[in-house]
């Protein structure tokens, strides 16, 4: 058995060497529906759904129906990267305290600049290890002044365990497209995704404001 593999390999490695072409990976491919597929998709069973579409009954049985495997991605979509506003972050380590995995470190040096919300503080190291990172979002909970975000990207995979952690420079060059995640205000904001290709800065961002008592009321007890 491993002698014919062996050759196999070996049959395919000379091939890919003298015939040489481009392969191109699909990360979701399509594959073929069946008529159960197809039925569940339109919330019937099988038999009622072959009754009432017949054309497309025959043609999954052929095999020239496919379907896609891709789900789309949620807007609150926790992913490997994360999104950090300088502008707003005063150095307060909330979220390394908060870190149940104590993946983050930050190292601070008293600047004596007042910002609208505090004092703050010269950030010398801000260091995420999201190879330990279990991406629970307590930090992104913790953060006062909304300075940190989760992201929506997920292709973060490197070679070197020491390349999977985020330093201050990479956090400052990172693209600012926020998740919803524990982000209201972005979630109320109007024509903002995460998947498009504008940043959104500091400024307009938003807070997440406390909740009134009225809300509170209309969200839990009226419901």
């Amino acid at each position: 058995m491993y002698g014919f593999g062996l050759i196999k390999g070996l049959r395919i490695t000379l091939k890919n060497i003298l015939f040489f072409q481009r392969i191109n990976t699909t990360q979701y491919p399509d594959r073929k529906a069946s008529i159960i597929d197809l039925a569940k998709l339109e919330n019937k069973n099988f038999i009622s759904y072959a009754l009432s579409n017949p054309k497309k009954t025959l043609k999954s049985m052929i095999g020239m129906i496919s379907i896609s495997d891709k789900v789309d991605q949620h807007p609150r979509f926790r992913g490997e990267e994360f999104n950090w506003y300088e502008e707003r972050c005063t150095g307060c380590a909330s979220c390394a305290k908060y870190c149940p995995l104590g993946i983050i470190k930050i190292v601070t040096d008293q600047a004596g600049n007042n910002y609208a919300e505090g004092q703050n503080y010269d950030i010398e190291t801000f260091d995420i290890d999201i190879g330990r990172c279990m991406f629970c979002g307590l930090c992104v909970e913790a953060c006062p002044y909304d300075a940190l975000h989760m992201g929506s990207g997920f292709e973060e995979g490197q070679y070197k365990r020491n390349e999977l952690v985020i330093d201050v420079e990479r956090l400052k060059k990172a693209k600012k497209k926020p998740s919803y995640w524990f982000r209201p205000q972005l979630e109320q904001k109007n024509n903002y995704s995460p998947f498009d290709e504008d940043e959104v800065s500091w400024d307009k961002a938003g807070r997440h404001q406390k909740p009134s008592k009225d809300d509170l009321k209309n969200k839990w007890i009226r419901r």
